[in-house]
Formats: structure tokens, C-alpha cells, sequence
């Protein structure tokens, strides 16, 4: 009883941070990142569409940043589906799909990433941008999360994460998180009015996992092989896992 009421209340956090932060969400990535988020997803958007996969799934979709660059790059063949737990996040990624054409219209889906509303091997290949992170920082589902993501990835698919991780270089690591919690943090607040929001927001970003501890995390979870790519001096990375 006690582990499902962690489940439910860490449930309950994440619901709140991303009810109360979405109309300002873009506009502090924007910022923070000084813009380089679009290209980062644009690599993720690549390698997620690696190979012409006819069925895809953005998961954590949000505000639909990534999901909106997979349906430009991808054939017009593809299927491609968002999922997020936040209706208010899936709003607004409806109302920037919309100057697509009908050809390009994703699915948006309401569901939660600990029981996944498709059938086993359903995709080619799952991507996810700056979402992964809630679903496994300090959360008591996180191995019920990894395994849904398996289990509705197609054998031989792949599963793309973008995520903010930990620089190699010391200094590196000290500099970024400085700029996190003493920027950041601060930036989110101000523009968002949540100060409780940026703060998890920025100490799961602070703590999160290096590339490597991921890669294990994800081996472990039953992946057959994974790859990494360091981006902006290792504060983000790209994780490739296949299925």
C-alpha cells in the first residue's frame, strides 16, 4: 500500500507542475536553452525516423515540439501518435499541429506512460524530449514505465531519448549546474509564477543520470543494445536503444 501511495502521489506532483506551466513551457526552453532546443529535437526528430518506420510515437508528447518535427521529416506514409498525461500540455501541441496538412496531422492521445492505451509491438520506433526524466527521476514506477515502453515497441524498433544528463568534465558539470539552479531555476519562476515547479524541474536536471548510468538503466530493462551521443558539452543526450 505503501509503494502505491508514493505511485499516486508522485503522479498527482507531476500532474500539477504540468497543469500549472504550459503556456510559458516553450518560452522558458526557448530562453534556457538559447534556442538550441529546436535543433537538438531536430537530431532526435532524425534518428527516431532512421530507417522509414511506418508507425511512430512521440511519448510525453507535451507541448508537441518533437512530435511536430517528426511530421515534417517524416514520409507521408507515416503514422505517427503523441501521448501525454497532460491535457492541458495536448492543447496546445493540437493547436501548433494545426497549420499541418491532413496528410502530415499527427494523433494526439491522452494516456499515461504506466499503462499505455496500444497493444504490444505496436511501433517501428518511440521517441521522447525532455519528458523521460519525470517518468524515471525518483519515481517508484520507473521500471513499470520502461516496461510499458518495451513492451509497445515493435522487436527491432528503437526507442530515442532526449534528455538533459551529466557533462564528463568536472568543471563542466559544476558550471552547468550552477547555470541550472542559479539561472534556470529563477528564469522558470519568474516567467511561470511555480516556483515549486522549477524547483523540481531544475533538481531533477541537477541529479539526473549520466549518459552511461542511463545506458545501463535501459540495458537492464530488457533493451538488446544502446547508444548515446553527447550534446552541448554533455549537458543533453541523445539515447538510442534497440528493441
Amino acid at each position: 500500500m505503501a509503494d502505491n501511495a508514493r505511485v499516486v502521489a508522485r503522479r498527482q506532483f507531476l500532474h500539477k507542475v504540468y497543469a500549472d506551466i504550459p503556456r510559458r513551457y516553450d518560452l522558458i526552453n526557448r530562453i534556457m536553452t538559447f534556442g538550441m532546443d529546436a535543433g537538438w529535437r531536430r537530431q532526435a526528430a532524425a534518428e527516431c525516423l532512421a530507417g522509414n518506420p511506418k508507425k511512430v510515437l512521440d511519448l510525453g508528447c507535451g507541448t508537441g515540439d518533437l512530435i511536430l518535427e517528426m511530421a515534417k521529416q517524416a514520409a507521408e506514409n507515416t503514422e505517427i501518435t503523441g501521448v501525454d498525461f497532460s491535457p492541458c500540455m495536448l492543447e496546445i501541441a493540437k493547436e501548433k499541429a494545426r497549420g499541418l496538412a491532413d496528410e502530415k496531422m499527427p494523433l494526439f492521445v491522452s494516456g499515461d506512460v504506466s499503462n499505455l492505451p496500444f497493444p504490444a509491438d505496436n511501433f517501428d520506433s518511440i521517441g521522447s524530449s525532455f519528458a523521460f526524466r519525470n517518468m524515471t527521476y525518483k519515481n517508484p514506477a520507473a521500471e513499470k514505465h520502461i516496461a510499458e515502453v518495451l513492451r509497445v515497441t515493435k522487436p527491432g524498433g528503437r526507442f530515442v531519448v532526449i534528455e538533459t544528463s551529466q557533462p564528463k568534465l568536472w568543471l563542466i558539470r559544476k558550471l552547468n549546474h550552477l547555470y541550472l539552479r542559479g539561472f534556470v531555476f529563477w528564469l522558470g519562476w519568474l516567467l511561470s509564477g511555480n516556483r515549486a515547479a522549477y524547483g523540481y524541474l531544475v533538481d531533477s536536471s541537477v541529479n539526473y543520470y549520466s549518459p552511461e548510468e542511463l545506458k545501463e538503466k535501459l540495458l537492464r530493462a530488457g533493451f538488446g543494445r544502446v547508444s548515446f551521443k553527447r550534446l552541448f558539452f554533455g549537458a543533453v543526450s541523445i539515447h538510442t536503444a534497440i528493441k
